[in-house]
């Protein structure tokens, strides 16, 4: 017998993201009752400039309750391809426009209760070219040299996940 969906209905729709309650079957005939949160998808793009430096965005994480350090990320807007949404993003958070993407993977950001899935980026050949950042987003821009970033992630500097994620993807461009 295979998990099967006996039910489902909108338990919430937010801005981002709507709450969903299933009712599904498990393999052994029990009823599981889930709370899933359905998102669009997302992006994060860690851009890397001529002189070997990693762009990241600073900024409040109000359910972490402290600031992050993260590489520039955000949500797709519905029918908005991944790519499109990178070249969208990393001009409004840190005022660059990449000459090259270049997809590094894709994965589940919290596959135990969420649908949404994060699309990573490589940005190289970095131009200025920046677009008006999101009315509610207070980043600050910093740069890293790229050997440095390891060691932040090794000391515990760095605790967002798609952040850690994508750095392990970009390792053969970053070696």
């Amino acid at each position: 017998m295979k998990y099967q969906m006996q039910h489902s209905e909108t338990a919430y729709q937010g801005k981002a993201f709507k709450v969903r309650r299933d009712q599904v079957s498990l393999p052994d005939g029990q009823i599981a009752r889930l709370d899933i949160v359905e998102h669009i998808g997302a992006v994060t793009i860690l851009p890397l400039d001529d002189e070997e430096r990693i762009w990241f965005v600073r900024q409040y994480r109000h359910p972490a309750g402290q600031e992050l350090l993260e590489l520039p990320a955000g949500t797709l807007e519905p029918g908005e391809l991944p790519e499109a949404c990178a070249h969208r993003e990393i001009r409004e958070e840190v005022g660059l426009a990449a000459g090259k993407l270049r997809k590094l993977g894709e994965f589940f950001l919290a596959p135990g209760y969420s649908t949404e899935t994060m699309h990573v980026f490589l940005a190289t050949e970095l131009r200025p070219d920046p677009l008006p950042g999101d009315h509610d987003e207070f980043i600050n821009v910093e740069v890293y040299r790229r050997a440095e970033v390891f060691q932040m992630v090794l000391r515990g500097e760095i605790q967002d996940a798609k952040t850690l994620a994508a750095l392990l993807l970009a390792q053969p461009w970053l070696s």
